[in-house]
């Protein structure tokens, strides 16, 4: 239904006006009391389809992008789409408006987005204030800079954005790999990024003993247009500062063999979707071979089908995240994804 007939009505329009009115019908429909059926239609509880990574119990291996509800707004909400996680983000110390608009763009052709969105944000802290709700859902922080913060004081802005949600998030995301911010991918460089993620090890350890809560993990989201030798400098820094994970990968700068009008493909931004399934499979791959699987890795990018999220778990990923997938083919994909992994491991 979702593709016959809502599908083509909303892509009638701007994207983003969209992605807001989406939120206000989500909104309407739990306040309706609806809830519970989204929940019988879209969720598959199964204890099979439970995973144990970096120390987190996951009901089921299939969660939710950073970049959807960035401001941590509806979070238990879209657990009722069948998510096994929420990951909210990125967010920045202080609120900022993000890019000029148009910014977000669909490549119907290629079943594809290329977006600029830029951190909009209302801050870190606003999100804090969300997220002092109950959780029916486990929820990643994904944090990054402000516009204005040069990257010689980057380490500060993510300080303040870990330090504001230890106590309320399961786990949380570095992104130094957003196309979006200027000279925010310079972070990735072994440096830069080294000191950044020692810093947030120390910080970690700090926060636990301040709180008497647990140490959270932290995993490092990272770009598909890394070099095989900056793939390798990912995995020397994971070992040696001795973080959780890897969310492979974020947006492409790249435009290879698209099919979408040129005044489309041109548009700066990341692109992500269908066009970024196979490299974000081979990033997958390459960072679980090379590093012995001595990591766990977050597989997202392209995943339109529960191939595609079989794909990217028999490449090396221990759990999967949808976003331009969940716009393309509507909410019954989760469904379907965790029905495809109880067949292939052999339950009916």
């Amino acid at each position: 239904m979702y593709k016959a007939l809502l599908r083509p009505i909303l892509f009638l329009f701007d994207p983003e006006r969209v992605h807001h009115w989406s939120f206000s019908v989500i909104r309407l429909l739990h306040w309706l009391g609806l809830g519970p059926l989204l929940k019988r239609c879209f969720t598959l509880s199964d204890p099979r389809l439970e995973r144990e990574v970096f120390g987190i119990k996951f009901p089921n291996p299939v969660g939710l992008a950073a970049g959807f509800d960035k401001d941590a707004l509806l979070y238990n909400q879209l657990a009722n789409f069948g998510f096994g996680f929420v990951e909210i983000g990125t967010l920045t110390p202080k609120a900022q408006p993000g890019n000029p608009k148009k910014r977000l763009f669909r490549l119907k052709a290629d079943q594809a987005i290329i977006n600029r969105m830029g951190f909009n944000n209302q801050g870190v802290f606003e999100a804090a204030e969300q997220l002092k709700k109950e959780h029916r859902v486990l929820v990643g922080g994904n944090i990054g800079k402000n516009k204005i913060t040069p990257n010689e004081q980057a380490a500060k802005d993510y300080m303040i954005c870990f330090e504001a949600l230890f106590p309320c998030v399961d786990y949380f995301v570095v992104n130094v790999s957003s196309p979006n911010t200027p000279g925010l991918r310079e972070l990735q460089d072994r440096k830069p990024l080294t000191e950044l993620l020692q810093m947030m090890k120390r910080e970690n350890a700090r926060e636990a003993f301040t709180t008497g809560l647990a140490q959270k993990p932290i995993l490092l989201k990272i770009a598909p247009d890394l070099s095989e030798a900056q793939l390798l400098d990912i995995i020397q820094i994971v070992a040696e500062t001795r973080i959780d994970g890897v969310i492979a990968t974020n947006t492409t700068i790249g435009r290879e063999n698209l099919k979408s009008d040129l005044l489309l493909t041109e548009q700066m931004g990341g692109l992500s979707g269908r066009p970024l399934r196979r490299r974000a499979t081979e990033v997958i791959r390459f960072l679980h071979e090379k590093s012995g699987g001595a990591f766990p890795i977050i597989g997202v990018g392209g995943i339109h089908s529960p191939e595609d999220a079989l794909e990217k778990l028999e490449a090396g990923a221990s759990l999967v995240q949808l976003y331009t997938g969940f716009i393309y083919e509507g909410p019954g994909l989760v469904r379907r994804i965790n029905r495809a992994i109880l067949e292939k491991d052999g339950f009916n």
